[in-house]
């Protein structure tokens, strides 16, 4: 007996070190969102598959893609992507708002707002629904109130939309600040706005998040009127061209479902000096317009303005991104808008150029109620400035025009 007690003690550490071995080499879980195939019931194979697999499902989408987002090891990952039902799985990654600096400023008519000549149009895209996918939006400020229609969030542990960080208010501002005797001015001042948060008071978030969001404004579409949705955040990555069913990138996936949705997706090209391209939902030239950052100091083209800390008067902002995803460019520096606390704030950054293309695209919209999103991008290029008729590029990497919304 005694021997047979040596020989099976060593097996039984054999067996324990092995497990414990294993358990260090597949590491902590970490969060994936599971794309399933159009034709599966997504509450029936979630439930499912969360029961066989060990797992619990966080978050699940019906619209923008259908799945739902969980926590996997590496064992449990292998097995949904097994799964017959799973058409791909992305990793969930970072995302964060697009804005470069803060400070405040006293003025009523934008530069930004001057500079894109929205103040001549009369044309104010009343009804139009613009959904805003950010921080959220304070929802009781008074430049903006009135036009907010509807919030919802995507981030943990708050009930509603309401901004805590300031990023979300900002943009709302410059789309559809009310034309009124107070404050700012809008591009778009009678469109109405859907407070989307998906970013935290820190201004960061996740993939999924942002899924949340884009699958809640599609089932919402119809009910508010939406027609735009500005997104001025950021995250690394690049794109397939084919709606992420190429390199299973799910953003990419959701963003589409909402193009099809008749929905024109406005977004920020990003703050990294760098080539748009490995940037989204920047990259994703099938499914959004990309705009750039000018930085203009005085309201006006011609570029007799002072210089800004981002390069002089009427060129492209330092901290731009550049490249062939980029369609068109708007005021990013000094931008003074909304911001949370019934206040009124200065920053920088593409992420306060793509809400000046984001309200032209709702006044174009407004007049053209059928448009595509490609006809919608194509109109703003058309009527926009181009390169040498009161803006410059020393930097000889952004061939793309200026916004002007006089003619829509």
């Amino acid at each position: 007996m005694r021997k047979l007690i040596l020989i099976v003690l060593p097996l039984l550490l054999l067996i324990v070190s092995f497990t414990v071995a294993q358990a260090r080499k597949e590491g902590p879980p970490r969060d994936y969102i599971v794309v399933l195939k159009d034709n599966v019931e997504v509450e029936l194979a979630t439930d499912q598959m969360s029961s066989e697999g060990q797992f619990s499902a966080e978050e699940r989408y019906h619209q923008s893609v259908r799945g739902y987002k969980a926590k996997f090891n590496s064992n449990q990952l292998e097995r949904v992507r097994r799964d017959k039902r799973v058409k791909f799985v992305s990793e969930d990654r970072e995302v964060s708002v697009a804005n470069h600096l803060s400070g405040t400023a006293v003025q009523t008519l934008p530069t930004g707002i001057n500079r894109v000549e929205a103040d001549i149009n009369t044309n104010e895209a009343n009804g139009v629904g613009v959904a805003v996918v950010d921080t959220g939006i304070q929802l009781s400020h008074p430049d903006l109130a009135a036009n907010i229609i509807a919030n919802k969030t995507c981030v943990k542990r708050t009930s509603n939309a309401n901004d805590d960080n300031g990023h979300g208010t900002h943009v709302a501002g410059t789309i559809a600040a009310l034309d009124n005797t107070a404050g700012v001015v809008g591009v778009a001042s009678q469109a109405k706005l859907i407070a989307v948060k998906v970013l935290d008071r820190r201004g960061n978030g996740t993939w999924s998040g942002v899924i949340c969001g884009l699958d809640w404004v599609v089932a919402n579409a119809a009910t508010y009127n939406i027609k735009v949705m500005n997104m001025s955040l950021a995250g690394g990555g690049t794109s397939d061209n084919n709606c992420g069913n190429s390199n299973f990138d799910a953003l990419h996936l959701a963003i589409c479902r909402v193009r099809d949705a008749g929905i024109t997706v406005v977004v920020a090209t990003g703050n990294s000096s760098a080539n748009a391209a490995n940037f989204v939902p920047a990259a994703y030239d099938d499914s959004v317009i990309t705009v750039s950052a000018l930085a203009d100091s005085d309201g006006a083209s011609s570029g007799v303005g002072i210089p800004t800390s981002y390069g002089a008067d009427d060129t492209f902002a330092s901290f731009s991104n550049y490249g062939s995803a980029v369609d068109i460019a708007a005021p990013g520096v000094n931008i003074y808008s909304t911001w949370r606390g019934s206040s009124y704030a200065t920053i920088s950054g593409t992420s306060m150029a793509t809400p000046h293309v984001a309200g032209a695209a709702a006044l174009y919209l407004k007049t053209n109620p059928g448009a595509t999103w490609i006809q919608v991008r194509n109109a703003l290029i058309s009527v926009a400035e181009p390169l040498g008729a009161g803006h410059t590029d020393p930097s000889g990497r952004h061939p793309e025009p200026v916004l002007n919304t006089s003619s829509l």
